[in-house]
């Protein structure tokens, strides 16, 4: 019986990756997908989902006002049989969206595989995180970590100098703010102004290659 799921995590945790790796483990075995995401930040391309790590498919854009199940419903007229639904930086769907996933599950039997923030910057919950955390039938957590070596639960906005950003709008693609996953004590004291952010990451240590042989992941 299909199901609706939701992955919650902060950010950089690997979710859009989970979602490519999902989608392709059905394609693989002769499945067909659709996936979905927001009309927000087009870094990748229009309608491309892309990681951080490499991978990338091509997916349908939604508007806030779109209805997914309508869209779905087509879909499934014009190519048939449809074996899962994923949707990406699904904190962005409103209330109205995430009922409608419901009705892809249980009118139209077909599962949907839902994966975003749960809070935003202040420490709230996304529209979309909130209805998803109501209603989906199962949810499971993504882990990342905390530079402070703690589980990393609440994402922080800083400037460019690493200071947090505690007022602006919920949704902010662009300009010099980053968004940096924390533990809940971290977030509270960057918050308070008693630390900063070091932005810059290193890259992974990759171990220098022999012969010629490229490296793949495994």
């Amino acid at each position: 019986m299909a199901k609706l799921y939701f992955y919650y995590s902060a950010m950089n945790a690997g979710k859009t990756t989970t979602l490519l790796q999902s989608a392709h483990n059905y394609r693989e075995r002769g499945m067909r997908t659709l996936i979905y995401t927001p009309r927000l930040d087009d870094r990748y391309g229009e309608g491309v989902v892309a990681s951080r790590i490499g991978l990338r498919a091509n997916g349908r854009i939604f508007e806030r006002d779109d209805d997914l199940l309508a869209m779905t419903r087509t879909d499934l007229e014009l190519h048939g049989t449809l074996h899962c639904v994923l949707v990406d930086e699904a904190q962005f769907l409103s209330k109205a969206q995430v009922w409608q996933l419901t009705e892809i599950v249980d009118a139209l039997n077909v599962p949907v595989l839902a994966y975003g923030l749960r809070t935003d910057f202040r420490g709230e919950l996304f529209e979309g995180s909130q209805y998803l955390l109501a209603w989906a039938d199962s949810i499971s957590e993504i882990k990342t970590i905390c530079h402070s070596g703690r589980k990393a639960t609440m994402v922080v906005r800083v400037d460019e100098h690493g200071r947090a950003v505690t007022d602006g709008p919920q949704v902010q693609i662009g300009g010099n703010e980053r968004y940096v996953s924390v533990s809940r004590a971290e977030f509270k004291k960057i918050v308070r102004g008693e630390g900063r952010i070091e932005l810059q990451q290193p890259e992974l240590p990759l171990a220098p290659q022999t012969g010629g042989a490229t490296s793949r992941e495994g």
